[in-house]
């Protein structure tokens, strides 16, 4: 049993942002209070075995659900596996991460969506929910069983990795999803604007002499995928916002009713394009790094709710692969351990963006979305939970990553604002930033 004291506790679901105590039993929240004395502590614990943690100046939320994490396995192993992702997530506060579809093979049918579950499960550390295709092997053509992938336990479709760029399969995808209840997850990109653009078509790109990719190669199939939503109804879901003008057309879209959510990543929400040096391949990113308007954009949608979630994007290269020349590297931050970190400090401390904001955005919302358990401390729900120390301050240094991969922009820098204690159903998964 826990007892957590004077801890700031932040659950959006139940509108709390203030200190209490909390109790954890049996894998659940047993009770949220004002104030808790030993003996009443006691009584509830009926002799079980109690660890008492003094919360005082740091923060208890949620268990953080990210709902785009690349964790390339089967097939790309040698970039990150199941447990090694699992293992990274727990550490930067993550206990659910809804794993993509785009690994070799994708997974387009049910036994690699129970596969997938298997191995999370096999992993023991954060809630690994698999993501299926929309279309079979991710070539934009035949739909997948997206009824028979559910029953094996997918919670969600999408061909994020490549765009769907034929209209009527994006158009009936969003039709037979309507029979899951699931949100088709959009990769906004045309393929035909896009290119072989590098980075954001712009003043960097070109001081750099870099193939440009427009804004319009995202805006273009946010409209589209708006409008067929709209005339059908299904449920969308935008990954990786980068543009002001996405923006601006999911604000509209959800004024007139269409059932639609949207994500934005932290590296779009902390850099730009001006910051991309010609080495600089741990930001090269897709979709690319945005302006600076645009980077004011993507805050403004997050603060207003026009964008409704954060999600990590987690995409993990090997070192091999990052180390070559910008024009050969492939695409991809890996963050699911410094994704926390790197909101609260450029994001929170500056007044950017309220704490609140950010759980919920990491939290309740996408549980409420994708219909997952989580992201709430109610009693009598499962105790996956994160302490969160805004002191904590660490060099990231790639012997202490616990994820496969080091393409991260934040490698050999101090950052400030760690989880320092994770729980998964009430069972301690990670200590002082070490996963037990």
């Amino acid at each position: 049993m826990w007892w957590l004291k004077d801890v700031w506790v932040i659950d959006p679901s139940q509108k709390i942002s203030a200190s209490r105590d909390v109790l954890v039993k049996g894998g659940q929240v047993l009770e949220i209070s004002s104030s808790l004395t030993e003996k009443e502590v006691l009584e509830k614990a009926q002799g079980e075995s109690l660890e008492t943690i003094n919360g005082k100046g740091k923060f208890l939320f949620p268990g953080l659900i990210d709902v785009h994490t690349h964790l390339r396995e089967p097939g790309q192993e040698d970039k990150e596996d199941i447990l090694s992702g699992s293992r990274a997530a727990v550490r930067g506060g993550f206990t659910t991460i809804m794993a993509m579809a785009n690994t070799q093979p994708p997974i387009d049918n049910r036994a690699l969506i129970e596969f997938v579950c298997r191995q999370g499960e096999r992993a023991g550390y954060a809630h690994v929910l698999p993501i299926g295709t929309v279309t079979k092997g991710m070539l934009g053509s035949e739909l997948v069983e997206m009824a028979d992938m559910k029953e094996g336990g997918a919670v969600a479709f999408s061909d994020d990795g490549k765009n769907i760029q034929n209209s009527e399969v994006m158009r009936l995808a969003l039709e037979y999803a309507k029979l899951t209840g699931f949100p088709i997850i959009s990769h906004c990109e045309d393929k035909d604007l896009a290119g072989e653009g590098l980075m954001r078509r712009g003043v960097a790109s070109g001081r750099m002499g870099l193939r440009g990719i427009p804004a319009s190669a995202e805006s273009v199939i946010v409209a589209r995928d708006l409008i067929l939503a709209e005339e059908t109804g299904g449920k969308l879901h935008l990954a990786h916002i980068s543009t002001t003008e996405s923006v601006e057309l999911i604000r509209k879209a959800k004024a007139r009713g269409v059932d639609v959510t949207a994500e934005v990543n932290p590296h779009h929400l902390i850099f730009c394009d001006e910051e991309i040096g010609i080495t600089d391949t741990a930001l090269k990113v897709n979709p690319p790094l945005g302006s600076r308007g645009d980077r004011e954009a993507l805050i403004e949608g997050l603060r207003d709710g026009t964008i409704d979630m954060i999600a990590t994007d987690h995409a993990p290269h090997t070192q091999a692969e990052k180390a070559r020349p910008f024009a050969e590297a492939p695409f991809g931050i890996a963050s699911l351990e410094t994704a926390l970190s790197a909101v609260w400090q450029y994001l929170v401390l500056p007044g950017r963006l309220s704490l609140d904001r950010v759980i919920e955005a990491w939290s309740d919302t996408p549980a409420q979305r994708f219909g997952l358990p989580g992201g709430s401390l109610k009693p009598g729900t499962l105790a996956d939970m994160v302490l969160f120390d805004p002191d904590f301050s660490e060099v990231i240094e790639s012997a202490k990553l616990v994820s496969k991969a080091r393409n991260t922009p934040f490698l050999e820098k101090t950052m400030q604002g760690f989880p320092v204690m994770v729980w998964v159903e009430g069972r301690l998964v990670q200590r002082d930033r070490t996963v037990i």
